[in-house]
């Protein structure tokens, strides 16, 4: 059909992590993923920064929400990375708090959206929110607020927490995969370098943050949605013109191509 020669969409819904996650200073994990699936799949970017869980539904039920973030065809992965803003803290940010129960109750409404726009058989991971370090929190308020800094904390690692943890309990309840980026950066043994240098502020991630995420969520693809994923060539490591997966390509590779009858080696594929 002609959906099966289309390429593959695979779409980030977030917050601002999400948005910033092509990033070319800070090494984006939505492009590690755009790299990973060169010629298979677009990766489109459906990141709002500064929303919690409560304001992207509002927009997803709007037309102009309803257009941008579901009228897709062809899709084979949502990443779904929400909890940053939700985690506020009720007193000091109520802007942004969303109370823990909403939060689980609207990750499974994204969830329900996915499903009822791109098909029952989407696959869709849940990304939990990363870690918040106390230290460099602190000092961007003071580098932004000066003397008005309050040195109370808004945002913190307890509180993210709390909301990685609904997260992965959402993940089980509906039977998804979860990266679990909160527990998984505070894990020493999965790290290369302290967890708060994967941070760039303390709440957003820095280059490494990014790194550290586009390979865990490379590798879980790799390990629990084996039928979408995308491995590098064994002997080169390249990825543009010699990468493997089930999933269809975009035209051959150039060194399948006859170069005396070019055509023939565009013929579409039965």
């Amino acid at each position: 059909s002609s959906t099966n020669v289309k390429r593959g969409k695979i779409i980030l819904f977030g917050d601002s992590i999400t948005q910033m996650s092509f990033s070319a200073a800070e090494c984006g994990w939505g492009a590690w993923i755009a790299d990973r699936y060169q010629r298979r799949c677009d990766v489109l970017n459906r990141g709002f920064s500064g929303y919690n869980s409560d304001w992207f539904l509002t927009f997803a039920a709007t037309d102009e929400g309803k257009t941008d973030l579901f009228d897709h065809n062809n899709v084979k992965l949502v990443t779904v990375f929400f909890g940053a803003n939700d985690a506020s803290d009720v007193e000091l940010n109520p802007r942004h708090h969303v109370p823990l129960e909403r939060y689980k109750s609207n990750i499974k409404e994204m969830v329900y959206l996915a499903r009822t726009n791109f098909g029952e058989d989407v696959n869709i991971i849940l990304i939990a929110p990363p870690p918040v370090c106390h230290d460099a929190r602190l000092k961007f308020q003071k580098a932004k607020y000066k003397d008005k800094a309050t040195g109370k904390l808004e945002r913190t690692l307890e509180l993210s927490g709390q909301y990685a943890k609904a997260m992965t309990e959402v993940a089980k309840e509906l039977e998804l995969p979860c990266l679990d980026v909160w527990t998984m950066m505070q894990d020493s043994s999965s790290t290369t370098q302290p967890w708060q240098e994967y941070l760039s502020d303390g709440l957003h991630l820095s280059a490494a943050g990014n790194k550290f995420v586009g390979e865990a969520l490379l590798d879980l693809i790799h390990d629990l949605l084996p039928e979408i994923a995308v491995t590098p060539c064994a002997y080169t490591g390249n990825i543009n013109s010699s990468s493997k997966s089930s999933m269809r390509r975009i035209a051959p590779w150039h060194d399948e191509i006859d170069h005396l009858q070019p055509e023939k080696s565009f013929k579409q594929e039965p």
